[in-house]
């Protein structure tokens, strides 16, 4: 099985994938529209891929490439804590503070605010379209007194040093990843990663009508169904038109979520089911 993710190798991305999928193929790609592109197209058959962190919120192109251009099933989550570390070319590493500049993904770069404004202050941060890219860029110009923000596989895999370890604000840093195919289909559970089922709901709204959305959460909450997250989204149709990305702890069944569905376009809402997948948790492995 041969399985997109964004790259290059030895991202956070990679990391999910070579935790769940240790024996199949990895195809690094460089950005998240590659990753729905390959998989449309067939060359690849799951695609992994961020969409949110803790600290810093979801991943918006992954959203909107789900809803708006790809429209594909997940099929399975991967959550996986984040270490970030600032690394240096060899050749620079009893001089890391001489810095120039760091580079990283605007989501690392982020999650390392107080490490870069106590330690580096005034330095320029440069955002590349990942972690590995920041390394693999550090290690093509070893003449550049410049650093990276990565993980620890990253310095492996480039040859980088570590000049600081875990540089990021907060210990608890985890980010998931959705798994999506380009056909329903079902992840093997039986692994000690496996932590149970959810099911992910996409909720328009009728427009113009008052108490909407405690009448979408009234349909829910009667009904005992635990909600771990719920976010609106713009639907690029015009200001103040959203849609709600819900979801739900718990397996689709045949009774309550198919009776939310049901209540909620009783009500005028529109009601699309993104996936009801699997969810797996690397422990405390790097992202």
């Amino acid at each position: 099985m041969k399985i997109g993710f964004l790259g290059p190798q030895a991202t956070f991305t990679d990391i999910a994938v070579r935790g769940l999928f240790p024996n199949e193929t990895r195809i690094p790609l460089q950005t998240i529209p590659d990753c729905f592109d390959v998989l449309n197209e067939g060359k690849v058959d799951l695609a992994v891929i961020p969409i949110e962190n803790a600290l810093e919120g979801s991943v918006n192109i992954t959203l909107d490439y789900l809803i708006h251009e790809a429209k594909k099933p997940i099929i399975g989550e991967i959550t996986a804590p984040i270490r970030q570390h600032l690394m240096v070319h060899p050749l620079h590493q009893d001089k890391w503070n001489e810095t120039t500049a760091v580079y990283s993904h605007s989501h690392a770069i982020a999650q390392c605010h107080k490490f870069l404004h106590t330690e580096l202050k005034g330095i320029p941060t440069v955002n590349t379209t990942s972690t590995a890219a920041a390394a693999s860029y550090i290690k093509d110009h070893p003449e550049l007194k410049i650093a990276a923000i990565a993980n620890e596989l990253a310095a492996e895999v480039y040859g980088l040093a570590i000049a600081q370890s875990d540089i990021h604000d907060f210990d608890y840093n985890h980010t998931r990843f959705i798994v999506v195919s380009k056909e329903e289909q079902e992840l093997n559970t039986d692994t000690p990663l496996f932590k149970g089922h959810k099911t992910t709901i996409m909720v328009t709204l009728p427009l113009d009508r008052a108490g909407a959305l405690h009448q979408v959460l009234s349909a829910f909450a009667w009904r005992n169904l635990n909600l771990s997250k719920i976010e609106s989204r713009p639907m690029k149709t015009g200001l103040g038109n959203y849609f709600f990305i819900i979801d739900v702890d718990m397996q689709k069944d045949e009774v309550l979520i198919p009776g939310v569905a049901a209540e909620l376009e009783a009500l005028g809402c529109r009601v699309n089911i993104l996936g009801s997948y699997p969810y797996f948790s690397l422990g405390s492995s790097e992202e």
